[in-house]
């Protein structure tokens, strides 16, 4: 898709990929772009200096999604592009972690997904236009070892993007998941732990990369291009994958995790 006199919703647009996102839509010559975060004063910060609006939203609400949705239409008229990115990392840990941190990433990562497709989707098959993109991680695909709840419901905001495309694909509407591994924003400290093992991105670099997957209309956008060997090792070996990622585990409990 070209991003020339397109409308953008960006969630967790405050910092981080977001506030990459946002400004490299504007960039691109988007006709509107909208800031979305539940820190609505860091979302109006990144909205001033790229020229875009900033709507408070807290995705782990419906009723908030709906609301960004019909204040980004009467600003625009349409939503051409929705990037559902809004993500937590958490407390590290496992089955030990407590429901309600759980239950969070499952309405932020799972369900947050769910109502941004209800909002939009029907709009652009209408249309026979739209793009919808998912912030999965890499985390999506191959799992990580710091947190339980982190990877599992990455697992299934992936599987959700897979399903839009299969339902929607041919039906005008795009959709891609993008799955870096670390990239530098407030969820990521010191070397990034296992997801910066391969280094860790800007979100500019990121940025670069999701345009370049739109313009293609892939599926996958894997800013760190290792990820797509590590997830062919895993479904040609999975058994093999396991263990290296349970040798992975022991040095993160060795050093403290």
């Amino acid at each position: 898709m070209d991003i020339r006199g397109k409308v953008a919703i960006v969630t967790g647009g405050a910092s981080g990929i977001g506030a990459g996102l946002a400004k490299r839509y504007v960039a691109e010559g988007a006709r509107g772009v909208v800031v979305a975060d539940v820190n609505l004063e860091r979302a109006e910060g990144v909205a001033r200096a790229i020229g875009a609006v900033a709507v408070r939203c807290d995705v782990s609400r419906e009723a908030d999604i709906q609301a960004l949705v019909a204040t980004t239409r009467q600003h625009f008229g349409q939503i051409d592009i929705y990037m559902s990115n809004a993500g937590i990392l958490g407390h590290p840990g496992g089955i030990e972690l407590e429901d309600a941190l759980w239950e969070k990433m499952w309405l932020i990562h799972g369900m947050a997904h769910v109502w941004a497709a209800r909002a939009v989707i029907p709009q652009m098959v209408e249309r026979g236009e739209g793009y919808f993109l998912v912030t999965a991680s890499a985390a999506g695909l191959l799992n990580i070892v710091e947190s339980a709840p982190y990877g599992v419901t990455k697992h299934a905001a992936l599987a959700f993007a897979e399903w839009l495309r299969i339902a929607y694909g041919r039906r005008g509407v795009r959709v891609s998941c993008l799955c870096p591994q670390s990239v530098l924003s407030d969820m990521v400290t010191g070397d990034g732990g296992s997801a910066g093992h391969d280094g860790i991105l800007t979100p500019a670099q990121v940025a670069q990369e999701v345009v370049t997957t739109m313009r293609d209309e892939n599926f996958l956008c894997l800013p760190h291009p290792q990820v797509a060997k590590y997830f062919l090792n895993k479904a040609q070996d999975y058994d093999r994958w396991i263990g290296g990622m349970q040798k992975m585990y022991a040095l993160h409990m060795a050093k403290g995790g």
